[in-house]
């Protein structure tokens, strides 16, 4: 039953939706790390919970974000770390290739900032198509090792843990050309897209 809560319509919407609001995110990013961003084409589909980080090695960085008003419920953002070195070295007037070693405390901040900017913007285009006032608390950044994660999701699998996922593709100049992920629950879409069709209603 639960594999068909979400209806082509629905994913059409989510898609439509997605691509507004991370389209005028990629315009706020753009400002802060001075080079042309694009968010672009939503690939849209559900999947178990304990699926979310197959497309990933070793670490990766999860930026948490919390709605606080006219949605109920947490997003999360799965960034490469690769990707994350290069905006932050951007972020802090370099040229964007001083990627070399670990990712630090400094990295994690400005993923934080920068995704509090974005998610702003996105917000801003939500409380639009949805009708509703709509924002998020501060993100929640941290590094995470996908092997110990998969393992620890896998032990409490369900029949009832669907996500939507959504992948974006993130370009910033010619220096990344790469795949950001969205997650939210199932019952998260719902409501969203529930608000979205019955706006002006």
């Amino acid at each position: 039953m639960e594999d068909n809560l979400l209806s082509s319509d629905h994913i059409d919407t989510i898609g439509e939706i997605a691509n507004i609001s991370m389209g005028n995110s990629a315009t706020t990013l753009s400002l802060m790390v001075n080079k042309k961003v694009d968010i672009t084409t939503p690939n849209v589909k559900v999947i178990k919970r304990s699926e979310a980080l197959d497309d990933y090695e070793n670490t990766c960085i999860f930026v948490q974000i919390h709605y606080v008003k006219g949605l109920e419920g947490n997003n999360v953002f799965i960034l490469k770390e690769h990707d994350v070195k290069v905006m932050c070295d951007l972020m802090m007037g370099g040229d964007g290739t001083n990627t070399a070693g670990d990712i630090t405390d400094l990295h994690l901040s400005a993923a934080s900032e920068a995704m509090n900017q974005m998610m702003g913007t996105s917000a801003t285009s939500l409380s639009s198509m949805l009708g509703v006032p709509t924002d998020i608390s501060t993100p929640i950044v941290n590094q995470i090792d996908v092997d110990s994660i998969k393992v620890f999701e896998k032990m409490f699998d369900t029949t009832y843990d669907k996500f939507v996922k959504i992948a974006f593709r993130m370009t910033i100049g010619d220096l990344i050309d790469s795949v950001m992920v969205q997650l939210y629950p199932v019952q998260f879409a719902l409501d969203m897209c529930e608000k979205f069709m019955n706006k002006g209603k």
